[in-house]
């Protein structure tokens, strides 16, 4: 089942994004996918482990408020150089032309090349999609991982999960043997670590998702001002 639940989201992601890009499927691929992704885990832990709903578990010494304040400093601070580093240095050496060109292709197959259907988007995936990852990987995978091979174990093995698929997307965009598709791969996995350990702490899947969130948000502000065309 948790080998299942680590390896899906690539399958899924390389099937949309890669092999039916472009094509009618993907959409319908991309929906069922996600249905099937998002629907599991929580038809597992109700209506198979019999457990009572709770997306919060208390922890003792500390606070969830606490917790909510790091996270929204971590989520700016990380979304703040990503913006930083693209726009100051990236962009003026020539480094996101041909990534800039491979975006402006993707948000066209999507249907999101018009400024309101791309804040939509945008919206639905920082505000809602953020939300339904931390379910899945901190909520599910983080929490069901831990009783078989401890914290550092299960942090490490659920933000590696977490990374693959996003390396399928930044291939995508930077090409398989760009290091900078390496370099943000291990910047994934060090994100998804961070929100791994604040739920650990907070017992909450609210305060990595408000961090989740706002990093969510400043990829998809980058992404629209270098994969904008002109």
């Amino acid at each position: 089942m948790l080998a299942g639940t680590l390896v899906f989201p690539s399958l899924l992601t390389f099937a949309y994004f890669v092999v039916f890009t472009g094509h009618a499927a993907s959409s319908p691929i991309y929906g069922a996918g996600k249905l099937l992704q998002f629907s599991v885990p929580a038809i597992w832990v109700f209506l198979i482990a019999r457990e009572k709903f709770q997306w919060t578990t208390p922890r003792t010494g500390n606070s969830p408020r606490d917790g909510i304040l790091i996270g929204t400093v971590f989520g700016l601070c990380v979304a703040a150089a990503m913006i930083a580093l693209a726009l100051l240095w990236l962009k003026p050496a020539g480094l996101l032309d041909s990534p800039a060109t491979a975006i402006q292709g993707k948000i066209r197959d999507m249907h999101l090349d018009s400024l309101s259907a791309y804040v939509l988007a945008s919206v639905f995936y920082c505000v809602f999609h953020s939300l339904l990852e931390e379910y899945y990987w901190r909520w599910f995978v983080f929490k069901r991982l831990k009783p078989f091979v401890g914290v550092p174990s299960a942090v490490l093995i659920s933000s590696l999960g977490f990374m693959a698929h996003h390396v399928i997307v930044l291939a995508t965009f930077f090409g398989w043997t760009s290091p900078a598709t390496y370099l943000f791969s291990v910047c994934v996995a060090s994100g998804g670590a961070f929100w791994a350990w604040m739920y650990e702490r907070s017992g909450s899947i609210f305060v990595p998702w408000i961090s989740h969130a706002l990093i969510d948000c400043g990829i998809f502000l980058l992404g629209y001002l270098i994969g904008r065309p002109g």
